[in-house]
């Protein structure tokens, strides 16, 4: 019942970025926030950042669930009523979880799906992957090294990073399980989520922006332009240097860290 009038006197359009580490969801979220048409699409219901959150609009999730959620639905939204959010999947059962436990999205065995959708009403998904998993392994350990992230035109300085061909490895499989793990929500529920890889988003990030809204069936007005993006790519001569060596040396990585750790790059 709850579930029904959530929908009727809450006519929120949702959707969730689901990406893997280093598949570009900071820069498609911030042009999707740049538009002012599609929320602001970050990491709510990380399980670290969501305490960044709970100050940052004065919502608790340790202390009551639900309220947090419809809290952050209602003050992120944008005017047109969309809220969006970023997620990967590691805190997708945790998620599911904390909305189960709420009680106030359903019957407590209720589908996954369900539950989601009460929450988020009208939940759609955008599926972000990488094609180069080398080169996005390569990226995660960079920034696992520095603590650097993001990187924008005014914070581009960072600590010099050290090549760790066992760190990349583990980055790979991280990658490719994180990827794992979305295709079996996508099929256990029968979601077809939007499919957005980062070469495409790098490619023409206007256009990816405006598929995106396309498929949230979100109609700008006339005159629309987004403007450039202000994320830098992180790939330079250090990057390509890495992936040389990391060649060199697979083999040797792979005896070290076991047969199960072969990868298709």
């Amino acid at each position: 019942m709850f579930g029904l009038l959530h929908h009727l006197f809450h006519p929120t359009q949702c959707y969730a970025l689901c990406a893997v580490a280093r598949s570009g969801a900071h820069l498609l979220s911030a042009g999707l926030r740049a538009t002012h048409l599609a929320g602001r699409p970050l990491q709510y219901f990380h399980e670290q950042l969501a305490q960044k959150y709970s100050v940052r609009y004065g919502f608790d999730p340790a202390h009551r669930f639900s309220h947090y959620v419809r809290g952050i639905i209602g003050a992120t939204a944008t005017a047109n009523a969309v809220f969006g959010f970023r997620m990967e999947p590691w805190d997708l059962d945790r998620l599911i979880a904390q909305l189960r436990d709420s009680g106030e999205f359903g019957r407590p065995d209720a589908p996954e799906i369900e539950i989601l959708r009460a929450a988020f009403p009208r939940l759609r998904c955008i599926q972000l992957t990488r094609e180069d998993k080398l080169r996005q392994a390569i990226s995660k350990a960079r920034a696992m090294q520095t603590d650097l992230w993001v990187s924008d035109r005014e914070n581009q300085a960072a600590p010099e990073p050290a090549f760790d061909s066992k760190l990349i490895a583990h980055c790979l499989l991280s990658a490719q399980r994180s990827e794992e793990m979305w295709e079996e929500f996508f099929h256990r529920n029968a979601i077809a989520p939007l499919k957005i890889t980062y070469e495409d988003l790098c490619a023409d990030y206007p256009a990816t922006v405006a598929l995106v809204l396309d498929f949230l069936h979100i109609r700008p007005p006339p005159g629309f332009s987004l403007g450039p993006p202000r994320t830098v790519r992180q790939a330079d001569a250090m990057t390509e240097e890495w992936v040389e060596r990391w060649r060199l040396e697979e083999e040797v990585v792979h005896r070290e860290i076991g047969a199960d750790s072969r990868f298709t790059i």
